[in-house]
């Protein structure tokens, strides 16, 4: 958004005026909302992480328990990359009202751009800034990662308990993986190509999903 207009398009009426503030009383309000059930979602995440790599690791634990970790904090990444574009929804309205409207109300003149229609076209109809895997990539990146990687230690670390004193090495270590008369090899691979996609759909989110375009 470029391109200042005229000193006249500067000037608002008070009940613009004031309707943009309740707007933005809105909007953060919505924000507010939408960051609690973010957090939210996480905390389901980790407190599920935490009780299976519990009970994986007591004695009638198995490791397959980890696998149904990492299977459900897949359902949630995906609940909160949901929510995550929803609030994206209400912060871009924000920054718009932050990056011009206050600044035009303050007295900067320079700050004014063409931003009344875009703000007008968003209400109307809802920009999504991200698509669904970028959100999911992005939530990735900022939290879901680390909840994945103590997952894969749990995981690791359980096959390698599993494991007898004489029955050692890569073999023995496939083998260990097996869950009932699905073989090692194929819930290692599984396991590898969750890992792959989600560490390639972190890379790939956008580093700034919350600039305006």
């Amino acid at each position: 958004m470029t391109g200042p207009s005229s000193p006249a398009d500067l000037v608002m009426s008070a009940n613009t005026t004031n309707s943009l503030i309740h707007l933005y009383r809105g909007e953060v309000g919505r924000m507010t909302a939408y960051r609690v059930r973010l957090d939210l979602t996480t905390n389901w995440a980790v407190i599920t992480t935490a009780g299976l790599v519990g009970y994986a690791f007591s004695p009638q634990g198995f490791h397959a328990v980890m696998i149904a970790a990492m299977v459900a904090n897949y359902f949630f990444l995906h609940v909160e990359a949901r929510r995550f574009r929803a609030f994206e929804v209400s912060h871009l309205r924000v920054r718009i009202l932050e990056r011009f409207f206050w600044r035009e109300a303050l007295g900067e003149a320079e700050a004014n751009g063409d931003w009344r229609p875009y703000l007008i076209a968003d209400l109307a109809k809802s920009h999504l800034p991200l698509d669904r895997l970028q959100a999911i990539g992005w939530r990735l990146r900022h939290n879901y990662l680390w909840i994945y990687a103590a997952d894969l230690i749990a995981w690791v670390t359980k096959l390698n308990a599993s494991q007898s004193p004489s029955d050692q090495g890569w073999g023995a270590f496939v083998n260990a993986a097996a869950i009932e008369t699905i073989p090692g090899w194929a819930v290692m691979s599984f396991v590898g190509a969750l890992y792959a996609a989600l560490l390639v759909l972190a890379w790939r989110a956008p580093s700034y999903p919350l600039e305006m375009d």
